[in-house]
């Protein structure tokens, strides 16, 4: 990695438990237990063309891990929810602008819930969106997919968005996270980072044939 690729933040690694055996739960949570957070999507069938999980799976997610529950709501109207994903167990909580007219409001009450509030938007939808609550947000996703489903091919538009939105963070001083979610693996994973981010969620590069364990460590390994 050249000099002004080098991160001077720490990276952190976050695999999406949407990728794993839920008949195992606490099997794949314990083979990422040298993560830095798990990351949970929770799709609702109306805001995405799919359905994931919710609560319930939260809060046993919550009592087989001590790593952090990074909560990402693809969710239509996201507040009204937000009190019950925080009391089962999730530590940040991520809303998307396009969900809800009232996204600072969601931030404000993520906050006062005692979460990480966090702000992301679809890949179609301009980074405008978000700039007005950059201030005031602990996290900023950049969707690299369109949201829905696993597994899908990291679009490579995303690095400028990325890009964009680490100056704009830079520039108010913001101590905020700017993470990094779809299609993120070993191949992508320098690339990502050296664009400005600074948490990478990964599911199927994570979760594959050998194992989470093992997945987690060829990341780690291809940020070296």
């Amino acid at each position: 990695m050249s000099a002004e690729a080098e991160p001077a933040r720490r990276i952190k690694l976050a695999p999406s438990i949407l990728s794993c055996d839920f008949t195992r739960l606490g099997e794949e949570l314990s083979a990422i237990a040298g993560a830095d957070w798990a990351h949970v999507d929770v799709m609702d069938g109306a805001f995405v063309p799919n359905i994931s999980f919710g609560m319930p799976i939260l809060a046993a997610a919550r009592r087989a891990s001590n790593l952090p529950m990074d909560v990402h709501l693809m969710i239509e109207r996201p507040e009204r929810y937000l009190k019950e994903f925080a009391a089962a167990g999730a530590d940040s909580l991520t809303v998307h602008v396009e969900a809800t007219p009232h996204v600072h409001r969601a931030v404000q009450q993520i906050r006062e819930l005692g979460k990480r509030a966090g702000v992301t938007l679809n890949p179609g939808t301009p980074l405008e969106a978000v700039r007005p609550v950059l201030g005031d947000v602990d996290l900023v996703l950049v969707m690299s997919v369109n949201p829905g489903f696993g597994g899908q091919k990291f679009i490579p538009h995303s690095l400028e968005r990325i890009r964009t939105l680490r100056r704009w963070l830079d520039e108010l001083g913001s101590e905020a996270e700017l993470q990094v979610d779809g299609g993120v693996s070993p191949t992508n994973a320098r690339a990502v980072v050296a664009a400005g981010a600074s948490v990478l969620v990964a599911g199927s590069a994570v979760y594959g044939r050998d194992g989470a364990q093992a997945g987690l460590e060829r990341l780690r390994e291809a940020l070296k």
